[in-house]
C-alpha cells in the first residue's frame, strides 16, 4: 500500500477529488456499449436510452435487453413466491440460520430506530409520520451474490411500515435469482421478486410494465448504471441515495493489532477494483507492519486480483502525528464505514462528525456491520456522509407537520404573520391572517 506521511500529503492523496465519480468506466465496458448500441457513449447516455425503452415497451425492453446485454433469454420476469419459498430448502442450513440471525438483529436494531408522531396541544403543533406505499429494492448480483443486501433494504422497509415491497436483482441459472438471495427475501417479507438487473430494473420500478409495478421509491446500491438510473428517475419516484464504491476508513495508534487493521482493509479491497481502504496512524511501525501483513494476506485471497487493484491504486496508510489530526481527516474525508482500533476508542466518539457508520473497538469490526450488526449497511459513500445518512426506517417515511391553534394563539400569531408578509410584498397573505384577527375581536366583543 501506499504510505502517506503528514496531514498536507495526506489530504492531498485523500480528500482533493473526493465525491460520487458516475462516468468512468473501465475500457472493457466501453467496448461492450458499443458493441449492444453501436457507438460510443457515456454512461448517462447508456442510462438515459435504456430508461426510456423501458418507459416506452415495459416487458417487451425489458426481454430484449436481457438478451442484448447479458446474453440470457428472460422468460419469466416474475419470480413464483412458490420458487421463492422453496429457496429456503435449497440454501445450506448454516446459511439459512446466519441469515435468520441476521434478520433478527436488523429487525430490532430498525424497531428501535423508529419515528413517531407526536402532538402539542398546548402549543399547536406536532407531526405525522406515515411510511411510503409501495418500495422497490435493488439487490445487486454482478461479481458477487448479496443476500445480505435483500435484508438490510427490506427490513428496515417493513419495520417502517411500507405497504408493498417488491425487489429486482439479477437472475442467474435458468434465469432465477440466487436461491440465497430468495431465501433472505422471503425472511425479510418481500412481498414479490423480479429477475432483473441494471438500469433497466430500475426504470421499470420507477414507470412500471405489464408485469412490474410502480413503485413510490427506489432503494438500494448498485453499478454505476444502476446508480445513474436512479438519479435519472429521482423526482418520478424517490431514492434512497446515489451510492459509489465501498469505502473503509481505520484509525489505529500502537496499541492497534497490525492482523486485523489488515483483514479489515482487505474485506473492503476485494468488493471491488474502485473500493478504497484507508488506515490513518499515529504508529510508524504499525504503518510498516499493516503494509507488510496486507501483502501476506493478499496472495491468499480467493478474488485477489480485485483486491489487488484496489489496494494498490485506492489504498493509502497515512502515517500522523496525533489522534486530534487522524480525526480532523477523517471527518474531511467523511468516510462510509469508520473504524476506530485505537486503545481508549470511546474518547474519541465525540469527534466524529462525518462518517456512514462507526466501529468501536477491534472487535466490533466492519465485517460484522456488512452482515449481522444491526445497522443497514446500505451507507453513504464518496464524501457523502457530510450531509447524509445511511439506510434506515427514516429512510421509508414522510413527516407532515400538523399544525392545530386554538384562537387565541392563531391571533397572536395572525399579527406577526402579516407583519412579515407586508414586508415580502404579499398583501393576500397578510389580508388572510388579518381577516382572522379582526373576525375574532369581533366576536370576543359580541358582534
Amino acid at each position: 500500500m501506499r504510505i502517506v506521511r503528514g496531514t498536507a500529503e495526506a489530504r492531498e492523496s485523500l480528500c482533493n477529488g473526493r465525491g460520487l465519480d458516475l462516468n468512468s468506466v473501465p475500457p472493457s465496458v466501453d467496448r461492450r456499449t458499443e458493441e449492444v448500441f453501436g457507438r460510443r457513449m457515456t454512461p448517462s447516455e447508456v442510462v438515459a436510452l435504456i430508461v426510456e425503452d423501458v418507459r416506452e415497451r415495459g416487458d417487451e425492453a425489458l426481454r430484449d435487453l436481457a438478451r442484448r446485454l447479458d446474453g440470457s433469454a428472460l422468460d419469466r420476469i416474475e419470480v413464483s413466491r412458490d420458487d421463492v419459498e422453496a429457496a429456503a430448502h435449497a440454501v445450506r442450513a448454516d446459511l439459512l440460520e446466519a441469515l435468520e440471525t441476521a434478520g433478527e438483529r436488523i429487525r430490532a436494531f430498525h424497531e428501535a430506530s423508529l419515528s413517531r408522531g407526536w402532538i402539542d396541544f398546548a402549543r399547536g403543533y406536532g407531526q405525522l409520520v406515515n411510511p411510503v406505499d409501495r418500495v422497490g429494492i435493488y439487490v445487486p448480483g454482478g461479481t458477487a451474490v448479496y443476500p445480505s443486501t435483500a435484508l438490510m433494504t427490506a427490513i428496515p422497509a417493513r419495520v417502517a411500515g411500507v405497504g408493498e415491497i417488491v425487489m429486482c436483482t439479477p437472475g442467474k441459472d435458468g434465469g432465477r435469482p440466487h436461491p440465497a438471495v430468495l431465501a433472505a427475501a422471503s425472511i425479510a417479507g418481500v412481498d414479490r421478486v423480479f429477475a432483473v438487473g441494471g438500469a433497466q430494473a430500475t426504470a421499470a420500478m420507477a414507470y412500471g410494465t405489464e408485469t412490474v409495478p410502480r413503485v413510490d421509491m427506489i432503494c438500494g446500491p448498485g453499478n454505476v448504471f444502476v446508480t445513474l438510473a436512479k438519479k435519472h428517475v429521482y423526482g418520478d419516484v424517490g431514492i434512497d441515495g446515489l451510492y459509489g464504491p465501498t469505502e473503509t476508513l481505520v484509525i489505529a495508534d500502537d496499541s492497534a493489532n497490525p492482523t486485523l487493521c489488515a483483514a479489515d482493509l482487505l474485506a473492503q479491497a476485494e468488493h471491488d477494483p474502485l473500493a478504497t481502504p484507508v488506515l490513518l496512524t499515529t504508529s510508524d511501525h504499525l504503518a510498516r507492519a499493516v503494509d507488510k501483513e496486507v501483502g501476506v494476506r493478499l496472495e491468499r485471497m480467493d478474488r485477489q486480483e480485485i483486491a489487488r487493484t484496489s489496494i494498490e491504486e485506492r489504498g493509502r496508510i497515512v502515517v500522523v502525528d496525533t489522534l486530534d489530526e487522524a480525526m480532523d481527516l477523517a471527518n474531511e474525508f467523511a468516510p462510509e464505514h469508520l473504524s476506530l482500533m485505537v486503545a481508549d476508542p470511546w474518547s474519541r466518539i465525540g469527534a466524529v462528525r462525518n462518517a456512514g457508520a462507526v466501529f468501536v473497538g477491534e472487535f466490533s469490526h466492519e465485517v460484522l456491520g456488512d452482515y449481522v450488526a444491526g445497522p443497514s449497511h446500505v451507507m453513504p459513500t464518496g464524501g457523502t456522509a457530510r450531509f447524509g445518512s445511511g439506510l434506515g426506517t427514516h429512510s421509508f417515511v414522510k413527516v407532515s407537520p400538523i399544525v392545530a391553534l386554538d384562537d387565541s394563539t392563531s391571533a397572536s400569531l395572525s399579527g406577526a404573520a402579516s407583519s412579515i408578509a407586508k414586508a415580502e410584498g404579499l398583501t393576500g397573505h397578510a389580508e388572510a391572517a388579518e381577516v382572522r384577527i379582526e373576525l375574532l375581536k369581533s366576536q370576543e366583543d359580541g358582534g
